[in-house]
């Protein structure tokens, strides 16, 4: 194959119909007595052609004309591939709105594999990182490192008060259309198959299951709440067979709801194992939305916002130019949350 022709300053030059002095001023990061117009000229003509020698100061180029991206950052245990990942789904949202608006997105790892070193040189002189985006609840000693690096971050799913900027859904909303559904159903006995156990997603959904059965005046009984540090499908299926030897129990739950979707799966999958049928014997309801939950059999009814539409909200408040945190001053956007209806819900016989 030839090889590519060599850009070079003299043929930048004459392309451009200035002088090769000017060219090499210019692409060394010289403004004085430069023409600004003649100045970002020559900066775009040369990166648009793949003019890079050794040594050039991409940093001293105008900002306009580099590439703008947006990294994202997995909370630990994170695993953005995993099929049916809520936060795939928020990540095809956030690319999607990004590439509309002239970026593009890269992931630049989960917080378990980064540190303040890897951070210095995704950040380093040039860089073209203008925002990151966090995919989950962060430690304080990790996003306090991060700030270091960034000051324009948007936490999804998860606030970080003081911190940083955040997105979540509007999740007591979301439990209380769920608690109303199985009540209007029929079901005053509720169970909670949670994961991610300790972070304040899963606290913040719990409560409100909680608070969703008491202002109908259900009661709650934590014996037949199972927390799980996981949210996966292995976790729901796990904590639904830990359940099942006591099934037979005249006061058993007639219907649980789990944290997410994953869990509702496996929690259908170990209920249909043992023999039993779902709807027709046990109700499952999960606290979040996706399309997964119309896509599985039987479509699981679940509450939650979009998101997708999560992701494309956060890669505006990235893109956003009137969103500055160099003042201290952070934005928390809350999003309705929608009861979806699917088969995995019935009123009792």
């Amino acid at each position: 194959m030839p090889r590519p022709r060599r850009v070079s300053q003299q043929s930048i030059a004459k392309e451009l119909g200035v002088s090769q002095a000017l060219v090499s001023l210019t692409l060394n990061g010289q403004r004085e007595r430069i023409n600004p117009e003649t100045y970002k000229k020559i900066w775009d003509y040369a990166i648009s052609v793949g003019y890079q020698p050794k040594g050039i100061k991409i940093e001293n180029s105008p900002s306009d004309t580099r590439t703008r991206q947006i990294g994202v950052i997995m909370r630990a245990g994170i695993q953005v591939h995993t099929q049916g990942s809520y936060f795939s789904h928020v990540y095809h949202g956030l690319n999607t709105t990004a590439l509309d608006a002239g970026y593009t997105t890269s992931i630049l790892g989960s917080e378990d594999s980064l540190n303040d070193e890897r951070l210095a040189r995704f950040f380093g002189p040039g860089h073209a990182i203008k925002g990151v985006i966090l995919m989950g609840q962060v430690g304080e000693a990790f996003l306090t490192m991060l700030q270091r690096h960034c000051n324009r971050i948007v936490a999804v799913s998860t606030r970080h008060a003081g911190f940083c900027h955040s997105i979540i859904g509007n999740e007591p909303e979301a439990l209380k259309s769920i608690v109303s559904h199985l009540h209007e159903l029929g079901h005053t006995r509720m169970g909670w198959l949670g994961g991610n156990f300790g972070l304040s997603r899963h606290e913040t959904r719990f409560n409100g299951l909680k608070s969703a059965m008491a202002q109908l005046g259900l009661k709650h009984d934590p014996r037949y709440d199972v927390l799980r540090k996981e949210g996966d499908r292995a976790e729901g299926n796990e904590a639904m067979l830990s359940l099942l030897p006591d099934m037979k129990r005249p006061d058993f739950p007639t219907a649980f709801v789990t944290y997410n979707i994953s869990m509702a799966i496996g929690a259908i999958r170990a209920l249909q194992h043992a023999g039993y049928h779902v709807p027709a014997d046990c109700s499952i309801a999960a606290a979040d939305f996706s399309e997964t939950a119309s896509s599985y059999t039987p479509r699981i009814t679940s509450a939650g916002c979009d998101p997708v539409d999560l992701g494309n909200r956060a890669a505006s408040m990235i893109t956003d130019q009137q969103l500055d945190a160099s003042e201290g001053i952070f934005s928390d956007l809350v999003l309705a949350s929608k009861l979806h209806i699917g088969e995995s819900t019935a009123s009792i016989n």
